[in-house]
């Protein structure tokens, strides 16, 4: 299992990032960083400075055909800035074209708003976003992890770093771990 993590250069929320990615290692499978410039990121801890982590490709070097699943941590930062990226949108969109997997976690879903990708999809996500993901074409629920199979592809959300231990417990499977 090949799983890439899309984040921006600055906001990811840290433990939506480690969490995943370490869960995707504990099944064996290899983890790519990608974000939209090289060298390395900054994650947060809500609003504080947390740790750094290398780029392991840009999104114009990457290709979803690359990979088993996509990767979506949040951080309100993070999120606002990739869903201002077309390069980002569109190598987020990819995995929608290619019927691939995508797990998308809190503030993570407005990438996906931007990529439009959730007409007729059920998720869940951050409280706040459920307005901007019915303006999609979505149908928002409050759920910790919600898995739509009702599109191309799987698409598994959920809505806060509370939630980490159950996403990560069912997107691994579904991308193959």
């Amino acid at each position: 299992m090949r799983v890439a993590f899309l984040v921006a250069p600055e906001g990811v929320e840290r433990v939506e990032l480690t969490e995943p990615w370490q869960a995707v290692g504990d099944a064996g499978g290899e983890r790519v960083l990608i974000s939209t410039e090289p060298g390395e990121i900054q994650s947060f801890d809500h609003l504080d400075k947390a740790a750094s982590f290398p780029v392991d490709l840009t999104v114009a070097e990457a290709s979803a055909a690359d990979y088993d699943g996509l990767v979506l941590p949040g951080g309100v930062a993070n999120a606002d800035d990739l869903r201002t990226d077309a390069g980002a949108v569109a190598f987020a969109k990819s995995f929608f074209d290619a019927g691939k997997p995508v797990a998308a976690i809190c503030h993570a879903s407005w990438t996906l708003v931007e990529a439009g990708v959730l007409r007729g999809r059920t998720l869940t996500s951050w409280p706040s976003l459920r307005t901007d993901l019915r303006n999609a074409g979505a149908t928002w629920v409050d759920e910790q992890v919600h898995v739509c199979t009702s599109g191309p592809n799987t698409l598994i959300t959920s809505r806060n770093p509370g939630d980490l231990k159950a996403f990560n417990a069912t997107f691994v499977p579904a991308f193959g771990g």
